[in-house]
């Protein structure tokens, strides 16, 4: 039965070159991305970019190569303990090193586009989210609108009734009535504003949706990534400029303006009655719709307080990223990709770690002693080769020491001298014409 150690180390020579091969591949590969992800970060002209990357991409190419084939030949054979752990540390540190001359840049390679586009998806999310809170605090307005238009209606069916004498008692169109036209014609006039505010927000969010419909085709197009951030560059300035007028078509202030306006510039006009009576009535009749307009202005300046309190919408501004920088910040997102490209750079290791354990494994074991049936003609002829030269050596040994101690022969009886050890051993064409 052959030992496990001599089949551990037949097997590690001839799996030699494939190692290096291997080796070789992984290194060329991690070239080859490394080009792809740098060329990305480079400025200049065409031929600048190429030879920079080019250059940056085999020098990448051979440091991993000449790391790993150095690890392979060497950590293996290190046996003392303080040893293999400094061999551990270089190779932790190589790892390190060539993760961060390569390995980012491999991942910018296979997921550097899809990290732009998902940026470009998340930036569409929050400018959506930017625009319906900038057209809620813009519409929030309209609500005034009804409570406006009762109160106008409210004023005007009061004159109405007092031409009919209902308030003060005396048909007619006296101070009553005017004053009470007048309220009613200021609360339309402000009806109407808010109403036409509102055309012009439902205006502006079209537009602004537009822009969201033209960014949304480019994040999920399939042209270049570098036109396409562009593109969305361009749309999301003209957004912000739609939010901006959005806030600014808010007609919350103007109706806040008005009913204070309503309040505070109100002035009662003198009693217009021919008779005191009458005169009085008609001072009563006012100070009542000087009241009613006062309750009217704190209600509407209230709910215009309220819509102005709301923040203010502050929408990010658009940040163009190279694939390498959406890589390193949407890490979490692309772990395949990540794994993928270091695993190209630090497969190597794990060969490492298995010709660690072999050679361990035939040290232990320790390798069986040649024979002569396994042995190749090369290596028998350098056995007899090796077992002349000790011979000689002995020989020119016992030589040296003659003159100093002459050592007589003596023989045994019935012991025949011992043969010479050349006549033990038959000429290798000898032996095969002897076959």
């Amino acid at each position: 039965m052959v030992p496990s150690s001599l089949l551990l180390s037949r097997g590690v020579v001839r799996l030699e070159v494939m190692l290096k091969l291997t080796t070789a591949i992984l290194a060329v590969a991690a070239g080859v991305y490394t080009y792809l992800g740098v060329r990305d970060l480079l400025n200049g002209s065409a031929t600048t970019v190429f030879f920079a990357a080019l250059i940056y991409s085999v020098a990448v190419s051979v440091g991993i190569y000449a790391f790993w084939v150095f690890l392979m030949q060497f950590m293996p054979h290190v046996v003392d303990r303080a040893g293999r752990w400094l061999m551990f540390g270089c190779m932790l540190l190589g790892s390190l090193m060539i993760v961060a001359m390569s390995s980012w840049l491999n991942a910018s390679a296979l997921a550097g586009a899809a990290a732009i586009r998902q940026h470009l998806a998340i930036t569409v999310q929050d400018y959506t989210r930017d625009l319906d809170a900038a057209n809620t605090n813009a519409i929030a307005a309209q609500g005034l609108l009804p409570d406006i238009q009762i109160a106008a209606s409210r004023f005007a069916k009061l004159a109405e009734a007092e031409r009919a004498g209902s308030l003060t008692g005396t048909a007619g169109s006296g101070t009553v009535v005017q004053l009470l036209t007048q309220m009613s014609s200021q609360l339309d006039s402000l009806g109407k504003e808010v109403e036409a505010s509102g055309k012009r927000v439902t205006s502006l969010f079209e537009e602004g949706g537009k822009h969201l419909a033209r960014m949304r085709e480019l994040v999920s197009d399939r042209g270049p990534i570098s036109a396409r951030s562009d593109g969305f560059a361009t749309e999301s300035l003209a957004l912000m400029g739609v939010i901006a007028n959005l806030q600014q078509t808010s007609v919350a202030p103007a109706v806040k303006r008005a009913a204070t306006s309503l309040s505070s510039s109100f002035i009662a006009p003198a009693a217009s009655g021919r008779n005191v009576d009458l005169a009085d009535r008609q001072t009563s009749v006012v100070g009542k719709v000087e009241g009613a307009v006062a309750a009217q202005a704190a209600s509407l300046a209230a709910a215009a307080d309220a819509i102005l309190d709301r923040p203010k919408i502050e929408p990010a501004r658009f940040q163009a990223m190279s694939p390498a920088e959406a890589v390193l910040r949407y890490a979490g997102d692309f772990i395949p990709s990540w794994a993928g490209a270091i695993s190209i750079d630090l497969m190597p290791a794990v060969l490492v770690l298995i010709l660690c354990v072999v050679h361990a494994a035939i040290r232990r074991e320790g390798l069986p002693a040649a024979h002569a049936s396994s042995m190749t003609a090369a290596e028998l002829m350098a056995a007899l080769q090796m077992a002349r030269e000790v011979e000689q050596a002995s020989r020119n040994a016992g030589d040296g020491a003659a003159p100093f101690a002459p050592e007589r022969q003596t023989q045994v009886p019935g012991v025949e001298p011992a043969a010479a050890v050349d006549e033990n051993v038959t000429a290798l064409a000898s032996a095969r014409q002897a076959k």
